[in-house]
């Protein structure tokens, strides 16, 4: 038992070091994985929050199974969307002349989709808990259709960026996509997540702890940056 504890509490002080030094591999994963998810939400929230916006504000035919059917996306499997991410970006693939397959931008158009849903999913919920007569008002005001959805989404902008901290928090977790579509290649497109994977395989236990800590410490922030949303959100 003491032999076991010794083995965990060796890893992370080795861990610790390991940070503290500047371990360049371990770094070099830690940059990757702030590009990689800096690139994946800036795309879902420039495609994600118009269309949350146009799901939570209009009524049209077809709207409750379109719902349903970006609810049910809320859980679509990250392993799912990397399959089918390397199917359009395999050489074999419709988008194989591009040369995503193994890049970071590849790695974020598939994890762009896996937070698509959240940013719109939650912004149409956001959308749809204002105040009735807000749209009424700023109709009577003469608002044209982009000054109605930029000022409704500005009433709304404690949820959307909400909705903004959670799906980054899926985005930075995941191991499926980035596995998948970016080949986990040393000082290239190997993420926080699949270096803990790769290294605790091979017995680099304290290396696996130094980027579990940098995971929990992102975490943490995440955390932080959503409960500090939600209070000033309160009335």
């Amino acid at each position: 038992m003491m032999g076991s504890l010794g083995y965990i509490f060796g890893g992370f002080s080795e861990a610790v070091r390991l940070l503290a030094a500047g371990d360049p591999e371990t770094f070099s994963a830690v940059w990757t994985t702030v590009q990689l998810s800096g690139l994946s939400m800036l795309a879902s929230l420039i495609v994600g929050t118009p269309l949350g916006f146009w799901l939570g504000h209009f009524d049209f035919p077809g709207k409750r199974p379109l719902r349903t059917a970006v609810d049910t996306l809320l859980a679509f499997p990250t392993v799912v969307i990397g399959l089918v991410v390397y199917a359009l970006i395999s050489r074999r693939g419709p988008l194989g002349d591009l040369g995503l397959l193994f890049t970071l931008p590849g790695m974020a158009m598939g994890q762009a989709i896996l937070a698509l849903p959240i940013i719109v999913a939650l912004t149409a919920t956001a959308v749809e808990s204002l105040d009735q007569r807000l749209r009424a008002t700023l109709l009577t005001l003469g608002a044209g259709p982009g000054r109605l959805a930029l000022t409704t989404l500005w009433e709304a902008r404690f949820a959307v960026l909400a909705a903004a901290v959670m799906a980054y928090s899926r985005v930075v977790s995941e191991v499926g996509i980035s596995m998948m579509v970016g080949g986990n290649i040393k000082w290239h497109t190997r993420t926080i997540t699949t270096a803990i994977a790769l290294e605790t395989g091979k017995g680099e236990f304290a290396i696996g702890i130094a980027l579990g800590l940098v995971l929990l410490a992102f975490a943490l922030l995440v955390n932080l940056a959503l409960t500090g949303l939600r209070r000033r959100s309160r009335p």
